[in-house]
């Protein structure tokens, strides 16, 4: 019975698949339509740049390049050469030959020649005397003098010794002689033109020696010493000597 009832409403059932189809595709077109339509009908609804874009054209394609610069024609140079000019040897024999006179070359002018002819008779001591008149004598040689020295003169001290004429001893202080403190010290002087120490300075030596050094040093005097025949100062080291039983 249940079957029964299944099969007599199989046929009552109708379904409306083909109007919805139908009625979509409709829809989907009057949309498709409305929005091809509106740009055509309406031009300013779109976009400005869309509208640029349609309207700008393309910029047009740039230039060729320029075609290359047409390879410079190289010509030949034919070099003719001053031997190809005039030396050649002849294709036929010539009649007349010309014959080519040089002029002769001016005579050489001698400077003894006007004293030769000064002197006269042609003799060896004319021709002496013409060659020594016009060649004349030489210039003399200017001896030119030794520059004088701007400062002192750097001296050994063995030279400065042998120049000596007063050398006062100097006094042993008694304070070293206490200490039993001895040595060389050595100075630094400038003995002037006359003789006499100038500029008197210490170079090395024990300290409680020094300051008899140079006062026994001040006093010493020496002779000139002579540069060119001429009084010049001199720069030397003087050595003082303290020993016992000096």
């Amino acid at each position: 019975m249940f079957e029964d009832s299944m099969m007599e409403s199989g046929g009552q059932l109708k379904t409306k698949t083909g109007r919805w189809m139908m009625l979509t595709g409709i829809l989907n077109l009057s949309v498709l339509a409305i929005l091809i339509l509106i740009p055509l009908l309406y031009p300013e609804a779109l976009p400005v740049s869309a509208m640029s874009a349609l309207i700008t054209a393309p910029p047009p394609p740039p230039p060729p390049p320029p075609p290359p610069p047409p390879a410079q024609i190289i010509k030949p140079i034919h070099i003719v050469s001053e031997i190809d000019q005039g030396l050649h040897a002849p294709t036929k024999i010539p009649k007349d030959i010309k014959m080519i006179k040089e002029d002769a070359p001016p005579p050489t002018s001698m400077a003894g020649v006007a004293g030769m002819q000064g002197m006269g008779n042609g003799s060896a001591n004319g021709v002496a005397g013409g060659l020594g008149l016009g060649m004349g004598t030489p210039p003399p040689v200017a001896v030119r003098a030794a520059p004088k020295p701007t400062g002192p003169v750097r001296v050994s001290s063995g030279t400065v010794a042998g120049m000596a004429l007063s050398q006062p001893s100097p006094v042993y202080p008694p304070i070293a002689k206490a200490a039993h403190v001895q040595g060389v010290v050595v100075l630094h002087a400038i003995i002037s033109k006359g003789g006499t120490i100038e500029n008197l300075t210490v170079i090395s030596g024990p300290p409680m020696l020094t300051a008899a050094a140079l006062d026994a040093v001040k006093r010493w005097r020496y002779k000139p010493y002579l540069l060119n025949n001429e009084p010049t100062e001199v720069e030397t080291t003087i050595n003082v000597n303290f020993t016992f039983g000096s």
